[in-house]
C-alpha cells in the first residue's frame, strides 16, 4: 500500500428529499487497501458506495480519485448486489459488455475476456447462459465482468449476501486472492461483521438516521489472509471488538433518534 490517497471523500453529504441519508462524511483510501463499510440496513453504506462510483450526484462536499495510471482503461468496476447479467446472451458475452461499450472490438477483446473468466475458474462455461448457472457462479460472472477493464479500484455492494455460507465463504477466498494479484483498492460493503473481518484491511462502522462515519477501524492481521484465520484466536478477537464498536453505535443510535 502507497501512501497516498487513491479514494477521498471530504465532507459528503447525501439528500432524499427530505431524508438525510448520509451526513458529512470524510475519509480516504489509499491504494492497495481492502476497505470495508459495515453497518446495519439502511445506514447509508450502499448510498456512500454508490457515490464513489459516480452512479448518484452528492449534495454535498467532494470525492476525489486519483488520476488513472498505467494502462487502465477504467479507475472502476462495480458489482452489484444482484449479478445483473443479460439472461438472452452467454457468459462470453455478458463479461465482453464493458469492453463493447468502450469501443472494443470483439477479437481484439476475446483473450481479456478468457483471462477474466480463467480467474474466476469459469473458463468451461463462456457459452453458457445465466439461466444455466448457480447463484454463485452468476456471481462470479459479475466479478469477472468488473475486472476485464482493468480497474484499479473494485467497488462491491453486498455481492454475497444472498449466497449459501459455503459458497460464500469460497467466494471471500477467490476474491482476497484477485484483489492481491492484481493490487486492487477494493471497497467493500457488507452487513456481516465475520466478513469485514475476514476479508478487510480496515473497517469502517457506519451508524444510521442520518448515515454517517462512527469508526475507522484498523486489522491487523496479514493480509492475504486464509482459511487456517477464520479459527484463529485473532480473528475472534478482531470480531468480537468490530461487533461491540457495532452495538455501541446503534445504541447511541437509539438514545439520539
Amino acid at each position: 500500500m502507497s501512501g497516498d490517497p487513491i479514494i477521498t471523500m471530504d465532507r459528503v453529504s447525501k439528500e432524499f428529499g427530505d431524508v438525510l441519508a448520509v451526513d458529512d462524511m470524510s475519509m480516504s483510501i489509499r491504494e492497495g487497501e481492502f476497505v470495508t463499510l459495515l453497518g446495519p440496513s439502511g445506514c447509508g453504506k450502499s448510498t456512500a458506495l454508490k457515490m464513489v462510483a459516480g452512479f448518484l450526484p452528492l449534495t454535498a462536499g467532494e470525492i476525489r480519485i486519483t488520476p488513472p495510471k498505467g494502462d487502465a482503461e477504467h479507475d472502476l468496476g462495480f458489482v452489484f448486489q444482484e449479478p445483473t447479467l443479460m439472461p438472452w446472451a452467454s457468459v462470453f458475452d455478458n463479461v465482453y459488455l464493458p469492453l463493447q461499450l468502450a469501443g472494443v472490438r470483439r477479437g481484439d477483446g476475446e483473450s481479456r475476456v478468457r483471462d477474466a473468466l480463467k480467474e474466476v475458474g469459469l473458463s468451461r462455461f463462456a457459452r453458457s447462459y445465466p439461466r444455466q448457472l448457480s447463484g454463485g457462479m452468476k456471481m462470479r460472472v459479475s466479478i469477472a465482468r468488473a475486472l476485464v477493464t482493468r480497474p484499479r479500484i473494485l467497488l462491491m455492494d453486498e455481492p454475497f449476501a444472498a449466497l449459501d455460507e459455503m459458497t460464500r465463504s469460497k467466494l471471500n477466498n477467490d476474491l482476497i486472492q484477485l484483489a492481491d494479484f492484481h493490487g486492487l483498492t477494493v471497497v467493500f460493503v457488507t452487513h456481516s461483521v465475520f466478513e469485514s473481518v475476514y476479508l478487510s484491511t480496515r473497517v469502517i462502522v457506519m451508524a444510521a438516521r442520518p448515515g454517517r462515519l462512527a469508526a475507522d477501524m484498523r486489522l491487523d492481521a496479514p493480509w492475504p489472509r486464509g482459511e487456517d484465520y477464520r479459527t484463529s484466536p485473532e480473528f475472534t478477537a478482531e470480531a468480537r471488538r468490530i461487533s461491540e464498536t457495532l452495538k455501541g453505535t446503534l445504541h447511541v443510535d437509539e438514545i439520539d433518534h
